[in-house]
Parts: structure tokens; C-alpha cells; sequence
């Protein structure tokens, strides 16, 4: 049942017409991607200096 399931969700997005604007997702995942090293270099530089005994 899952393989028709699959199947069925891949007919229906190929018959798709919706056109991808590929700049506005790269820039969605470059500035989410700035975001996670943000809070990553945020958690290095505040969270290094707590010692928990």
C-alpha cells in the first residue's frame, strides 16, 4: 500500500506546472544556514567559561 501511496504522490508532482524560484530558496537556506553558525558562535564564545561541578 505504501508503494502506491509513493507512486501516487510522484503522479501528482510531476503534473505539477509550479515553477521553483531557486534564488529565493538559496537565499532562504543561506540565511538559515547564517542563523544555526550564529547560535553555534554564540554557544562557543558565552557557554565556554561555565564550569558545572
Amino acid at each position: 500500500m505504501s508503494t502506491q501511496l509513493i507512486a501516487t504522490a510522484v503522479k501528482i508532482a510531476e503534473s505539477e506546472e509550479g515553477h521553483i524560484n531557486h534564488a529565493l530558496a538559496f537565499g532562504i537556506g543561506g540565511g538559515i544556514l547564517a542563523f544555526l553558525i550564529v547560535l553555534l558562535l554564540g554557544l562557543v564564545a558565552f557557554g565556554g567559561g561555565r564550569d558545572h561541578s
